[in-house]
């Protein structure tokens, strides 16, 4: 076998694989292109503000927590 003509093989596979590549990549803009051109911009899903979470916890949990933190960091001194 010889050494220049697996070279060349391995030029034209690089080759091959970086078109196929930059092919993808390509048509991959035009079709975010398209998709933004006819999807209209005003549609926006809104999103809830999350209402003040310390609110939402049960004070026997918050309880609960404070004392094994608590306990915790007694242990480790």
């Amino acid at each position: 076998m010889d050494i220049s003509h697996d070279l060349a093989i391995a030029a034209n596979l690089m080759l091959l694989g970086m078109v196929c590549v930059f092919s993808f990549l390509g048509l991959l803009i035009i079709a975010i292109k398209i998709m933004a051109k006819y999807c209209p911009e005003d549609v926006v899903v809104p999103r809830n503000k999350p209402s003040n979470v310390v609110s939402q916890v049960e004070p026997d949990v918050v309880a609960a927590i404070s004392a094994a933190v608590h306990k915790y960091r007694q242990s480790r001194n």
